[in-house]
């Protein structure tokens, strides 16, 4: 399961859409570049990229190419992991985690995992869904849980969960006990997760599905930390939007309570996921029934 060096030509003209800088972050001239294209543009018998408004895009053919090529990179990574496992008598899983999955939905499953499996090397990353899924199309990970939006053209997936996705303020934070609509919210200071988190694509979605805008808010403070962003709640510093299970225990002890919306009532799945059509996929679903507990 080599990957073809002319493969990784291609993924990194995908990945910069520019011939020039796809060979500087090869180290090879640009004309080996267009050498490596037009070999596996002859070979597949189509044309991967054309020029549209100047700009080099993906034909279909391309698309499809690039689907396949990055799986093939993730399973060339895992497999050299793997390799090395076994030639060391040891088993190992990468897997990523978006922020509230990682910190209240995994920890209690992982740790059961831990329990039947002591002898397996555990290594667990939480960050956004962006980075996740580029982190898994580059092969350093197996697998993600993931809370945010992505192409399932891409990736196989199970549906780990719905979740609630609700508003919630501070205890004696000066609102009506509702139920309230969205409108009546807009003066108020929004607390929002950074630009790429799984929990504010969520609302973003929403607004847009009643003809609203983040922009619509007139008072948002940005904060990549949800630890922080409960803590200014409680504090009373403004609202915000994320799912239940991030505050079951502030709401549990009243520190933190629900804001009720007669128009705002939505849930978002919790998403298992990996490359598509990847020769491990066995492995991810035995280890999914083993996490989730189903």
């Amino acid at each position: 399961m080599v990957l073809d060096f002319r493969m990784d030509t291609f993924l990194e003209v995908c990945r910069w859409g520019n011939y020039t800088r796809a060979a500087e972050q090869l180290n090879i001239t640009q004309p080996a570049v267009t050498q490596h294209i037009q070999y596996l543009q002859h070979y597949y018998g189509v044309r991967l990229f054309i020029y549209r408004s100047k700009q080099l895009t993906l034909t279909p053919e391309g698309e499809l190419l690039l689907r396949a090529a990055r799986t093939m990179r993730h399973d060339e990574e895992k497999l050299k992991r793997d390799m090395l496992d076994l030639k060391a008598g040891r088993r190992s899983i990468r897997f990523g985690a978006t922020l509230t999955i990682g910190e209240y939905l995994l920890p209690e499953r992982v740790a059961d995992y831990m329990a039947r499996h002591p002898d397996t090397h555990i290594q667990m990353v939480v960050e956004d869904t962006k980075r996740l899924l580029r982190r898994l199309n580059e092969g350093e990970l197996d697998f993600a849980v993931v809370e945010g939006y992505f192409h399932k053209s891409e990736y196989d997936f199970i549906l780990w969960s719905h979740e609630p996705y609700i508003c919630v303020c501070g205890a004696d934070y000066p609102l009506p006990a509702g139920p309230l609509h969205l409108g009546e919210l807009l003066d108020q200071v929004l607390l929002l997760r950074n630009d790429g988190s799984g929990t504010r694509d969520v609302l973003v979605k929403a607004l847009e599905g009643m003809n609203h805008h983040l922009s619509d808010f007139r008072h948002i403070t940005e904060i990549s930390d949800l630890f922080v962003i409960k803590e200014l709640v409680k504090r009373g510093r403004g609202i915000t939007f994320l799912y239940r299970k991030a505050v079951e225990r502030e709401l549990a002890d009243g520190s933190i309570r629900q804001v009720e919306l007669a128009d705002f009532r939505i849930s978002h799945e919790f998403t298992f996921l990996w490359r598509k059509d990847s020769v491990f996929e066995e492995e991810f679903r035995q280890v999914f029934l083993e996490l989730s507990g189903q």
